[in-house]
């Protein structure tokens, strides 16, 4: 039985005044709506299923419109739009013609021919008659590209769909150079989390979160380039200009964590866990257009300030907005500054100073709590051992040392290892914990927690329990 977005789309073709054929590439006709039957005044055994360069070849009249056809199905590159005289035995119409592609599986398949019947135009001389088909045609092609929306709209940001239908070569491959913000955003922990969740419900937490980042993204006109698993990488500034992305930007990753809370408390009423999601931002320029193939394109950016973006977000914790100097230059708004810290990520010459941004002041006027988790000190140091990590990696070499103070989400380290501030290490605490080096004071070094295993707490109380 057909689905009901299979029932609309029939219905629409049905309803539809413009004719509609389809024609594989080895030149069969696979589909006609009824209008196309009516304009072609033809019937459907006479076309169905038969090759197109065969069926109009009777009158020379037609010669024009059978050669515009075979130019888009041997063409295969490009769009056309002709107007043409088409004889159907007993009168001369002028039809209107434009041909696309039949897609599938992110591949042309096949040519979609739209027809219209514009002979009336062409002979209309009264001008309110004119105006009364135009807008019927109006409307036709308002449905069709409503119905192309929606179906895109799913996989694409509303910016970028409008570019697609509204710009002549919105699908052109290349790009422009721009300078606009760049975000990145992922959740900490979160491949820990999927290998001891159950894959539904994994998959109804993460479409959740993401939903309410995208509604935050989008309604503070940001345009998503693409979800990297449980990451968010959007922009700020294409494919509309805008005077105003460095701050629209700064706001959108504040509101995003102010929502956590919220994204959190959902998860609570169904026994999901935690999450929580740093962020970084970088404003520079970049290019940003259609990349890709003839087969498969995308809308997306690339150049140095994208990468930069991506190390700035490496250096977030959970419930962090990481800015960079001129993210933060550029806004012009007020912001609430948590801190800054100074950083040598790898590709920049020299330091660079980051802020953690809390709130953003008018005309947007939001604020995300910040935890104070001081870690509270222990009667005994609980030993653990440790690695450091490469990337992703784990270094082979062991090191030691003593858990001196814990906070739910954190730790005071003691030990004789070289650890500078942001590195990342792994240590063996009721299984893989993952930790970032976020000061180092006289007692010992702060660790911020990034993943926490599920044998965490109860190696925890058991290690407490020894030193009572």
């Amino acid at each position: 039985m057909p689905d009901r977005e299979e029932l609309i789309r029939e219905s629409i073709m049905r309803d539809m005044s413009e004719g509609v054929m389809t024609i594989s590439f080895d030149g069969k006709i696979t589909y006609l709506n009824p209008a196309a039957l009516t304009i072609l005044k033809r019937g459907e055994t006479e076309l169905l299923g038969k090759r197109f360069g065969g069926c109009f070849f009777e009158y020379e009249e037609n010669d024009a419109f059978t050669q515009t056809i075979l130019d888009a199905v041997y063409d295969r590159e490009r769009s056309h739009t002709y107007i043409v005289p088409y004889y159907t035995g007993e009168e001369l119409r002028q039809l209107h013609v434009v041909t696309s592609f039949l897609r599938s599986g992110g591949e042309n398949i096949g040519v979609i021919v739209v027809l219209s019947d514009i002979s009336e135009l062409v002979e209309l001389r009264d001008a309110v008659k004119a105006m009364e088909r135009i807008r019927a045609l109006n409307e036709q092609l308002e449905m069709r590209n409503k119905l192309l929306g929606e179906t895109f709209g799913r996989f694409l940001s509303d910016e970028i769909v409008r570019q697609l239908l509204e710009t002549p070569d919105g699908l052109a491959l290349g790009g422009k150079k721009r300078i606009l913000t760049i975000m990145m955003s992922d959740l900490r922990g979160f491949t820990a989390m999927s290998e001891r969740m159950d894959a539904g419900d994994l998959i109804s937490m993460l479409n959740h979160y993401l939903g309410e980042m995208t509604e935050v993204i989008q309604g503070r006109g940001g345009t998503i380039i693409e979800f990297i698993g449980d990451g968010i990488m959007a922009i700020f500034g294409a494919p509309a200009p805008s005077d105003t992305h460095a701050a629209d930007a700064i706001a959108a990753a504040v509101e995003m964590e102010a929502r956590m809370e919220a994204v959190n408390a959902w998860n609570a009423e169904r026994g999901y866990p935690v999450l929580e999601m740093g962020i970084g931002l970088n404003t520079g320029e970049v290019i940003v257009g259609n990349i890709g193939s003839e087969k498969r394109t995308k809308y997306g950016v690339v150049g140095s300030h994208v990468n930069l973006c991506g190390r700035i977000e490496s250096y977030t914790v959970g419930g962090q907005v990481l800015v960079s100097p001129l993210t933060r230059e550029l806004a012009k708004v007020d912001l609430e500054i948590a801190q800054e810290m100074t950083v040598y990520p790898k590709g920049v010459k020299g330091e660079l100073v980051l802020s953690q941004v809390t709130g953003i002041g008018a005309p947007y006027n939001v604020s995300a709590k910040v935890k104070d988790t001081k870690p509270q000190a222990l009667e005994e140091p609980i030993p653990v051992r440790f690695h450091m990590l490469a990337g992703k990696h784990s270094g082979a070499k062991s090191f030691y040392g003593g858990i001196i103070a814990v906070a739910h989400d954190g730790a005071v380290l003691d030990t004789g290892a070289e650890l500078n501030v942001f590195d990342n290490i792994q240590l063996e605490a009721g299984g893989k914990l993952f930790a970032k080096v976020m000061e180092q004071a006289e007692e010992g070094f702060l660790l911020r927690y990034t993943s926490i295993p599920a044998g965490y707490e109860a190696w925890l109380k058991a290690e407490r329990a020894k030193s009572e």
